[in-house]
């Protein structure tokens, strides 16, 4: 037998070579001729025409798993195998030897991955029926071991696989754990092996099974017909033991048959007794049917006789009204002791009318004469109590009011603040609460007058309280007026402010809120439960003086809500009714709150701040809906209190314009130190709010002072710059501790430094061009005729030669020390504030030192020979004066 290519090392390792890289290893490499069959899609020869190929076996491991691929290598143009194809062996579905081929060396592999099925896979042809045994012997182990399955097999017997690896064992033995841990090839190169390929597809046990049974029908395998003769007597042999079985349990049968005609007869007679007692079960359920009918129109009778008489009752019980009832609605009093009596009689008369009417009354009753003659009567009757209660609680108001108004006792008096004390009223109309809530249910449009005539008549003691107690606040507030004048500069800078203390200003504004405004909003919240409004329970305002003498708020909790479950919907329309009531309440008091604005501004208008930071506060705490009014109340005054204090912005910003009038102004303006006390007051005033309001005002005055500054500087444009950097440095200094603080004259501060700092550039070069006006012109002159010609030829331009350059330098530096002294006194000169001499030399002294090293260095590239007094020396003279 010719030497098969599976055992060529040659051809083993150039297979290696081309799979150099995978980390794969390699088991098995043959060659193999590639063709297709006559039904692929292209139609050329060329295609069906075989092509030598290489077919290869490759693991790797992955983990604790192996992996086993089918390669195909295919010769290049050189003959050097790379490869073609790659196939994991795990997709294997299919090995089918096709049938067309005699020799069957010719298979077909398919794959479950490949996504053209409609291509006919390849076909490989091996040299002989040994080389396709050992291939497909090696993929059917590597698909068992690696895998764990074996793919369907078609075309060839895999007992005849078995046989042929029997006899071939010491060629084809494979190692499983050799395949799980180093992939090999074949038994030939690795001598070791101690695994049989037949153990890998027929295991022992079924071998020797098998052999057992073809050992029992060996004599028949070559004598066809005697097999077959055999097994048709074997099977005639069976039916006949079979029958004889059958004959042999014939008495059984019969006795079987015995029992079944005898239980029979049971069932029959039993079915003759069970017909004669349905027909009589059927009679006497007839019987119980008839009895139960009867019973039941009977008792259907009964019934209706009942629910008839009850309903008559409920339908004449209304009917009648009781006597005590009667007389109390038409006729009865109103004072405190008979009022349980009322309220019963409203009680019942709102239950009579609601009585009569759907969904209580049945609609079939509505149309009664009985019926509407009583709705008539109780028409008759609410009316008649409605109008008496509604008078009666009007005159009641007025003659409450006009008891305490005539008492002076209620209001302040002079030496004395008294608080608004309503527990009394309210605990007088309280008696009358319930009486409201009835009457509403009763006729809800007698609601309206009785809100006017309560407003009209509170609001007369409210005004009354307000006006006393602010004259008497005022009169008794100690406070020495402040002039409204702080930044008029007739007074010169040395003149002193009234620093007089006016906290008890504010403090009397803070107390008219700490009483008013509670009380405000606990009468909004009695009048809007007192009068039955549908509104949503109202939050207490925040902030002092809103608790009542018991330290709770109880004013409100009148008991009524729960009287008519059917009507505690609160609507936007009775918020709007009730806002409306509240103004006709509390009209009026805005302008004794007016009053103390105006007289606190008077005496201090800065005491603006203090007011509108505590009018906030009360702003803030203010939540109530039902406190409409007070909430526009408290935005007015703060409104008002914003519109104060901006006028006293705007004179004060006057004041300031009214410099720009002078003829001429040095040194420092005096509305520069004193917007420094009148900033540090401010902020006094803010006690953490009112933060924008003050900002406001800085913005505004900064900006004016500003301004008139820069007015007042070009008036006299040689002194311009002293008088800008003079009040820009003392705008500084005096707001340098405030400006660490508020942000908005840290913005301030900080232009006044950028304006500070140029003034006293402009200031310096003009002093520093005016003393060594030669020598920085002629730079000048150099440094224009740069642009347009090169600096050798500058020595031979006109005025500009070597001589001209030591002319200018004699009559320049000589007696350098008396120019620069010059300088300084220059400098010293029409300035009024020593203070600031120092930093403005060294501020000269650079800027002169800039500029004579700037000039040096165009010296130096005009006329590189010629010498120059050096910068260093200049510097260090300089800093010895």
């Amino acid at each position: 037998m010719a030497k098969s290519s599976a055992d060529d090392a040659e051809l083993r390792r150039a297979c290696e070579a081309a799979i150099e890289g995978t980390k794969q290893k390699l088991l098995l490499s043959i060659r193999v001729a590639k063709s297709r069959g006559i039904w692929g899609k292209s139609g050329k020869l060329g295609r069906h025409m075989a092509k030598p190929r290489v077919l290869a076996i490759s693991t790797t491991l992955k983990g604790q798993q192996a992996k086993a691929y089918l390669r195909v290598l295919k010769y290049s143009t050189g003959g050097v195998l790379e490869p073609a194809k790659l196939y994991k062996l795990k997709h294997l579905s299919k090995v089918e030897v096709l049938a067309n081929d005699p020799s069957g060396c010719t298979f077909t592999l398919g794959f479950d991955n490949l996504r053209n099925h409609s291509v006919s896979p390849p076909q490989w042809t091996m040299r002989n029926i040994d080389d396709r045994n050992r291939l497909l012997l090696c993929i059917l182990t590597m698909c068992k071991d690696a895998l764990g399955r074996l793919p369907k097999v078609v075309g060839i017997d895999v007992v005849e696989m078995a046989l042929w690896a029997k006899e071939n064992t010491p060629t084809t033995t494979i190692s499983q754990r050799n395949l799980l841990d180093v992939p090999v090839p074949t038994a030939v190169i690795e001598s070791d092996l101690n695994v049989n390929v037949e153990r890998e597809l027929v295991s022992q046990a079924e071998e020797e099974d098998m052999e057992a049974l073809l050992g029992t029908y060996v004599m028949g395998i070559g004598e066809a017909e005697a097999f077959s003769e055999r097994l048709r007597r074997e099977l005639l042999a069976l039916e006949a033991a079979n029958v004889h079985a059958i004959l042999e349990s014939a008495p059984m049968i019969e006795d079987v048959m015995q029992g079944l005609e005898a239980a029979t007869s049971c069932v029959e007679d039993m079915d003759e007794w069970l017909g004669i007692f349905n027909v009589k079960l059927r009679h006497m359920r007839q019987d119980i049917e008839s009895i139960e009918t009867r019973n039941n129109k009977l008792e259907m009778q009964s019934v209706n006789n009942s629910s008839l008489i009850e309903e008559l009752d409920k339908l004449l019980a209304p009917l009648r009204v009781p006597s005590e009832y009667a007389s109390c609605l038409s006729g009865g009093s109103f004072d405190e002791d008979c009022m349980l009596q009322n309220i019963e009689a409203c009680e019942w008369l709102t239950s009579a009318l609601r009585s009569l009417e759907a969904p209580k009354l049945d609609p079939a009753y509505a149309n009664m004469r009985a019926v509407r003659e009583k709705r008539q009567e109780l028409e008759k009757l609410k009316m008649a109590f409605v109008k008496r209660a509604s008078d009666f609680l009007k005159n009641y108001f007025s003659s409450l009011v006009d008891f305490m108004i005539s008492d002076k006792s209620y209001f302040s008096q002079r030496g004395q603040l008294k608080r608004p004390d309503h527990a009394d009223l309210r605990y007088k109309c309280r008696t009358y609460a319930r009486l409201l809530q009835h009457l509403k249910n009763l006729d809800k449009n007698c609601l309206g007058p009785l809100r006017k005539a309560y407003c009209s008549s509170l609001n007369l003691l409210i005004r009354r309280e307000a006006r006393e107690f602010a004259n008497e606040l005022r009169a008794s507030t100690k406070a020495s007026r402040n002039p409204t004048v702080w930044l008029e500069g007739s007074g010169g800078p040395g003149q002193s402010v009234n620093n007089a203390d006016t906290s008890t200003v504010s403090d009397a504004y803070a107390k008219m809120l700490t009483i008013f405004v509670p009380l405000l909003v606990d009468e909004s919240s009695f009048f809007a439960h007192f009068m039955c409004f549908e509104v949503p329970t109202l939050n207490h305002l925040g902030g002092p003086g809103n608790v009542s003498k018991s330290g709770v708020h109880d004013d409100d909790d009148l008991g009524i809500m729960d009287i008519d479950d059917n009507d505690t919907k609160s609507g936007s329309s009775d918020l709007i009714v009730l806002n409306e009531a509240l103004q006709d309440l509390l009209n009026g008091i805005q302008e004794d709150f007016y009053a103390v604005l105006d007289w606190a501004y008077k005496i201090d208008p800065l005491r603006c701040i203090s007011m509108h930071g505590i009018t906030e506060r009360y702003i803030s705490g203010q939540k109530a809906d039902a406190a409409g009014f007070v909430r526009i109340l408290l935005d007015d005054l703060e409104t008002r209190i914003s519109t104060q204090f901006s006028r006293f912005v705007d004179e004060a910003c006057h004041q300031i314009e009214r410099n720009e009038r002078n003829v001429k102004q040095i040194g420092v303006l005096s509305y520069i130190p004193r917007f420094a006390i009148l900033a540090t007051r401010m902020e006094q005033y803010i006690q953490g709010q009112s933060r924008d309001l003050v900002d406001q005002a800085y913005t505004k005055l900064v900006s004016t002072m500003f301004v008139t500054l820069e007015k007042i500087a070009q008036t006299d444009p040689k002194y311009a710059d002293i008088l800008l950097l003079e009040n820009y440095a003392a705008f500084q200094n005096s707001l340098y501790d405030l400006a660490n603080v508020v942000p908005t004259l840290a913005k301030f501060y900080h232009q006044a430094s950028e304006a500070y700092e140029q003034a006293c550039t402009r200031h310096i070069s003009i002093i520093i061009l005016t003393q060594f006006e030669r020598l920085f012109q002629f730079g000048k002159r150099i440094e224009d005729l740069m642009f347009t010609i090169s600096p050798e030829e500058i020595p031979f331009q006109l005025g500009l030669s070597k001589q001209d350059l030591r002319k200018m330098l004699k009559s320049s530096l000589s007696g350098l020390d008396k120019s620069i002294g010059a300088m300084y006194r220059r400098l010293q000169k029409n300035l009024t504030s020593e203070e600031l001499l120092p930093s403005l030399w060294d501020k000269c002294k650079k800027m002169f030192v800039d500029k004579y090293e700037n000039f040096v260095q165009l010296i130096a590239k005009v006329y590189p020979n010629e010498s120059i007094y050096a910068v260093s020396d200049m510097r260090d003279l300089l800093e010895s004066m």
